[in-house]
């Protein structure tokens, strides 16, 4: 039984570099914000940094003339010493610290062969979410010329007796030190220590004792799954042009993640709302009601899901999470009403004041998902609708740390 775990030769920056001015966010954060990565721009100026490895999604439109520079950048910091050789062959144990608590991680690579993001999918790892598949080719793009890849992906494990990582964080202290500092623009602090040796083995058999117990799912995707799935058909790419002999070690085959315990208290599921614009609140909540009698699914008033707008207020109780059921609706309903318009909102205030300030929109606001529902909800009915929660706020997302050579 395979866990789809490798050790691999992590890169840093070379010492001496600004590691404040290094790291950044995820690409997928703070897309209708340009004043943040204006920010991020001022803040690295001329300095080495991930930011000239990385596409945000806010420059997409730009990709034609970004990837190129991306991908000289990763040339000349490889050949000019400035992205080194830090942790030979093994993981890194990461410590985030944000205002949701001290959150521990491991750097690791993963088998893209072990990975299926299709709905339907037995594989070992597999999506939390839907994929989109027009947001793919982009991050393809930039990964089918790179030299080395950047993770923000955050790879969830489910180990409620903490046997993987927890054990690493306990005795800490003991390993060799990589890095320690504050991260820019409100991302916490960030610390960092190999993890060699024997070491690296006593993690791949607690995930092997994990994967004993998980049903078919070790590992579930909960950031970054659109930049996985990129490097996912990178490799499948590459793949029918190689030998067996060949496929068995090929860099591209594996991917950087960081493994996170579900577990972790520090580790909050939010909610994600809906926004519907150009419409007519008691008339989508007709249709929306009729729907739920047609596929026997009306239980009654609750708290599972709220729905409000213009003078109304309307509460749904649902068995099982209430978010595959709307979604469903919803696609349907924008796909019968071109003039209604879509959009997701982190935070019930944000969403209530957009509502109140047209009287054309109504708000959707379903439960948090409980942590404890994801894997199974993941095996009965795989990834679930796009846009069902976020792991935190934006700033506590994963930032650009660690590389790996891809070629």
């Amino acid at each position: 039984m395979t866990n789809a775990l490798r050790t691999a030769e992590i890169l840093l920056p070379k010492p001496g570099l600004d590691l404040s001015k290094w790291a950044v966010v995820a690409c997928d954060q703070f897309t209708a914000q340009p004043e943040y990565w204006d920010r991020a721009e001022a803040l690295v100026g001329g300095a080495p940094s991930a930011l000239r490895l990385i596409l945000p999604e806010i420059w997409l439109a730009q990709s034609d003339a970004r990837v190129p520079a991306i991908h000289a950048a990763m040339r000349a910091y490889l050949d000019g010493g400035l992205l080194v050789p830090a942790v030979k062959d093994g993981f890194a144990l990461v410590e985030r610290t944000t205002p949701s608590g001290v959150r521990p991680g491991l750097v690791v690579a993963l088998d893209l062969d072990e990975y299926d993001f299709n709905p339907g999918s037995r594989s070992l790892i597999r999506a939390t979410e839907g994929t989109v598949l027009s947001r793919v080719p982009p991050r393809a793009r930039v990964r089918a010329g790179a030299s080395v890849e950047l993770p923000h992906v955050m790879m969830l494990i489910d180990d409620p007796g903490m046997t993987v990582i927890e054990p690493l964080m306990a005795r800490r202290e003991a390993l060799r030190p990589l890095y320690d500092f504050e991260l820019m623009l409100g991302g916490g602090r960030l610390r960092g220590w190999a993890v060699e040796g024997a070491d690296t083995g006593r993690v791949s058999a607690a995930l092997d004792a994990l994967n004993a117990k998980a049903d078919g799912l070790l590992y579930a995707v909960g950031d970054g799954n659109h930049s996985l799935a990129a490097a996912k058909q990178c490799w499948l790419d590459i793949r029918e042009s190689l030998t067996p002999a060949q496929r068995e070690d090929h860099p591209a085959r594996f991917a950087l993640v960081e493994l996170v315990n579900l577990n972790c208290p520090a580790l909050a599921f939010e909610p994600i709302h809906r926004l519907l614009t150009g419409v007519d609140p008691a008339a989508v909540i007709g249709e929306y009601r009729a729907y739920l009698q047609e596929n026997s699914a009306d239980e009654g008033a609750g708290d599972d899901l709220i729905a409000f707008g213009g003078d109304g207020e309307w509460r749904f109780k649902s068995e099982r999470h209430p978010l595959a059921r709307l979604q469903a609706f919803l696609d349907g309903y924008l796909s019968r009403h071109p003039e209604a318009a879509i959009d997701y909102i982190h935070g019930a205030d944000a969403l209530r004041s957009l509502v109140g300030s047209r009287p054309d929109a109504m708000g959707f606001m379903p439960r948090a998902l409980g942590k404890g529902e994801l894997f199974d909800a993941i095996r009965r009915g795989g990834p679930l609708p796009r846009k069902t929660f976020s792991m935190g706020e934006a700033p506590e997302k994963r930032y650009y740390m660690e590389a790996r050579r891809i070629v």
